[in-house]
C-alpha cells in the first residue's frame, strides 16, 4: 500500500509539471536595498545565481537581510538598484503578478474566510482559468501535499503542518518558473519540522523547481540545499555545497555559523607540498593543516569540529593513542544524550568542546585530565580576517 501510494504522489507531481520546462535560472546582480534618504544598506551589493531547478538556501541570522533578498525577488519590495535576471530577462521591475514565481510565507498567510481548495486556487482563478482546469489542479495539488481529503475545510480547522502544506500546494499549484520559500518551517515543531523538511526537498526534485530557501537554521540548509549561501550583515559571506560551507569555511563567521566549531589561533608557516597545504605553529609545536589553494596571511584559526577530536583519558583504554600536536587538559562539563558523549575542555587559557559516539568504559568527568589531539586532516585554516576584508567570489 505505502509503495502504491508513492507511486500515485510521483504521478500527480509529474502531472502537475507536465506544461513546463523544469525550472528557471534566477541571477541577482549588485542586488541592493537601503531604506530612506542615505540610509545604511539592509543588503549590500548582493550577487547571487540559482541554476535551473536547483534549491539554494540563504542561510543567516535574523536581521542579516535574507528575507528583504527573498521579498526584492517576489516584487514585494523594489531594489534600490542592482538587478533581478529570470532566464535572461530584467524582472527587475515586473509587477508581481507577472514574475510567474510561488511563495510560501512563515506566516502560512491563507485567507480565513476560503476553504482549502479555494485557498488553493486563488492563483489559477486570478490567472483567469476555467473552473474544471481549476479543480483539476487543485486536486493534484492537494494531492501531491497529503491533503487531498480537506479541501472542504477552513484553514482555523487545520494544525500548523497542515496549513503549511496548503500554503506549499497554492504555490505549486501555479507551476511557477521559482519557488520562494520564507522561513516555511519555522512555526512548526521539531518532529513536524524533520518530515516536512523531507517532504519538500522530495516535491522539489521530482518538479525540480527553481527554488530559494530562506532560513536560520542550520541543519536544514545543510540537509535540504544543493547550494548555501551564508548571509551576514547584509551580504553573501560564502557560497557553496553544503559540505563546503561546513568543511571548508572561508571565513570566521561562516565557520562559527554552520555547526559547532573549536577555533584555535595558529601561525601559518608556510607551504608543505601541494596548494591547500601547510605548516602551522601551535605553542612552539609545528604540525601540517589543510587550508585555502591561497593563504596570504599569517595568523589563522585551525578549525576543528568537535566530532574530530580525539580524547585520551587514561581510565578509557578504547580510545586510540593521541596524535601530534596532543594538546593537555581538565575536562570542565560531560554530558550524555544516549547515543553520544559532548564534553568542554579547558586546554590553556581556551575552551574546546568534543563529540564522540557512546561507548562502555568510563566517561570523562569534570576535573579529569585528558590529551585532546586531531587527524592533520581534520584541521582547517580559516584566515583572521572577515568577508569585507578578503572579498569572495558571491556567483555561481
Amino acid at each position: 500500500m505505502a509503495n502504491h501510494t508513492a507511486v500515485q504522489q510521483q504521478s500527480h507531481v509529474k502531472n502537475l509539471g507536465s506544461s513546463q520546462e523544469p525550472g528557471a535560472e534566477l541571477t541577482l546582480r549588485d542586488l541592493r536595498k537601503a531604506y530612506g534618504n542615505g540610509g545604511p544598506d539592509v543588503v549590500g551589493s548582493l550577487s547571487l545565481t540559482v541554476p535551473r531547478g536547483k534549491l539554494v538556501a540563504l542561510l543567516g541570522p535574523s536581521g542579516c537581510g535574507k528575507t528583504t533578498t527573498l521579498r526584492m525577488v517576489a516584487g514585494l519590495l523594489a531594489p534600490t538598484s542592482g538587478r533581478i535576471i529570470l532566464d535572461g530577462q530584467d524582472i527587475s521591475r515586473t509587477p508581481i503578478h507577472k514574475r510567474n514565481m510561488g511563495m510560501v510565507f512563515q506566516s502560512y498567510a491563507l485567507f480565513p474566510h476560503m476553504t482549502v481548495d479555494e485557498n488553493v486556487a486563488f492563483g489559477l482563478q486570478v490567472r483567469k482559468m476555467s473552473k474544471t482546469k481549476r479543480a483539476e489542479l487543485v486536486d493534484t495539488a492537494l494531492a501531491m501535499v497529503h491533503m487531498k481529503d480537506l479541501g472542504k475545510r477552513s484553514p482555523r480547522e487545520l494544525s500548523g503542518g497542515q496549513q503549511q502544506r496548503v500554503s506549499l500546494a497554492r504555490a505549486l499549484v501555479v507551476e511557477p518558473k521559482v519557488l520562494l520559500l520564507d522561513e516555511p518551517l519555522s512555526n512548526l515543531d521539531a518532529k513536524l519540522r524533520e518530515s516536512m523538511r523531507t517532504e519538500i526537498s522530495q516535491i522539489q526534485q521530482r518538479l525540480h523547481t527553481t527554488t530559494l530557501f530562506v532560513t536560520h537554521d542550520q541543519d536544514e540548509a545543510l540537509d535540504m540545499s544543493d547550494l548555501v549561501a551564508i548571509m551576514n550583515n547584509g551580504i553573501i559571506e560564502q557560497i557553496g555545497t553544503p559540505a563546503e560551507v561546513y568543511e571548508q569555511p572561508r571565513t570566521e563567521f561562516v565557520a562559527r555559523f554552520i555547526g559547532n566549531a573549536n577555533l584555535i589561533p595558529v601561525t601559518a608557516i608556510g607551504s608543505a607540498g601541494p596548494a591547500g597545504n601547510y605548516e602551522v605553529s601551535l605553542e612552539g609545536r609545528r604540525f601540517a593543516a589543510s587550508g585555502p589553494d591561497v593563504l596570504d596571511v599569517k595568523r589563522c584559526n585551525l578549525l576543528i569540529r568537535p566530532h574530530h577530536l580525539i580524547i585520551d583519558h587514561p581510565r578509557d583504554q578504547s580510545v586510540r593513542t593521541p596524535l601530534k600536536p596532543g594538546l593537555g587538559g581538565v575536562v570542565q562539563t560531560s554530558g550524555y544524550t544516549g547515543d553520544r558523549v559532548s564534553l568542554t575542555i579547558e586546554v590553556g587559557d581556551r575552551s574546546l568542546r568534543a563529540s564522540y559516539p557512546a561507548r562502555g568504559g568510563h566517561r570523562p568527568q569534570p576535573g579529569d585530565r585528558v590529551t585532546v589531539s586531531w587527524e592533520p586532516s581534520s584541521g582547517y585554516l580559516v584566515p583572521e580576517t572577515s568577508a569585507s576584508e578578503t572579498p569572495c567570489p558571491h556567483t555561481i
